[in-house]
């Protein structure tokens, strides 16, 4: 895993933004297929994205998807989607048949396997999964990633592209993307700042597979960590 570690949260996810855009600039031919995930680390870079780069940004060339969505409506500020749109996208030029959201508002099992194939008809597929270009992956403070939190490894070895978890703390429903696709993925770059992070990123570069973030840190083929000294330095 290669790191990137900035002074502060901003530089971190500017710093982020721009490799992005470096990929795209690199194969200027090219469809480029990102999945994102929530959270508020993630909501940084939109905002910065929104503000600095909109116009140096190939919107075009992006299809933009989610590793993970709660299961609410898009309206709810709970909703990743609905965050994404906020910040990001309804201040960019982005086409909206470019974008494909999780519906959180459906019943969760059903939109897993929509989703799944939506994905599957959508991105292209190489062998028997979808390929993104990107999977940008957060991790929290107990080592969850994509909505998978500890105890629930089953779903890094699942074979179908989406299913259903459950937040052990409040016991609510999200849709997450599985190990299947991560795995699948041309790149996982990991998007992990603040010091309540730690821990986690010192698990995923030194220790074990003690989650989901280190075990998806250490078993995926190319991953990126790209982290802040608060995060960095325990």
């Amino acid at each position: 895993m290669k790191s990137y570690i900035y002074q502060t949260s901003m530089e971190t996810a500017r710093a982020l933004i721009e490799h992005l855009l470096a990929m795209m600039d690199n194969e200027q031919d090219k469809t480029f297929y990102f999945a994102f995930s929530g959270g508020s680390t993630p909501s940084l870079m939109f905002e910065i994205w929104a503000h600095e780069y909109k116009e140096v940004t190939p919107w075009e060339r992006m299809r933009i998807y989610w590793v993970d969505e709660r299961c609410v409506p898009a309206e709810s500020y709970e909703s990743n989607y609905g965050t994404m749109c906020r910040l990001l996208l309804t201040k960019v030029e982005m086409p909206v048949e470019y974008v494909y959201p999780i519906n959180g508002a459906n019943r969760p099992k059903e939109e897993a396997k929509r989703y799944s194939s939506l994905v599957c008809s959508t991105v292209p597929v190489e062998e028997e999964f979808p390929v993104f270009d990107v999977v940008l992956l957060g991790a929290g403070s107990d080592g969850h990633t994509s909505s998978i939190f500890p105890g629930q490894e089953y779903l890094l070895t699942s074979f179908h592209p989406y299913e259903v978890s459950v937040n052990p703390y409040n016991k609510r429903k999200r849709i997450a993307m599985t190990g299947c696709l991560m795995f699948a993925a041309r790149k996982i770059i990991f998007l992990v700042i603040g010091r309540d992070k730690a821990n986690v990123v010192y698990d995923m570069l030194h220790s074990g597979d003690t989650g989901p973030a280190a075990y998806v840190a250490h078993h995926a083929e190319c991953v990126e960590l790209f982290t802040d000294e608060q995060a960095y330095f325990r």
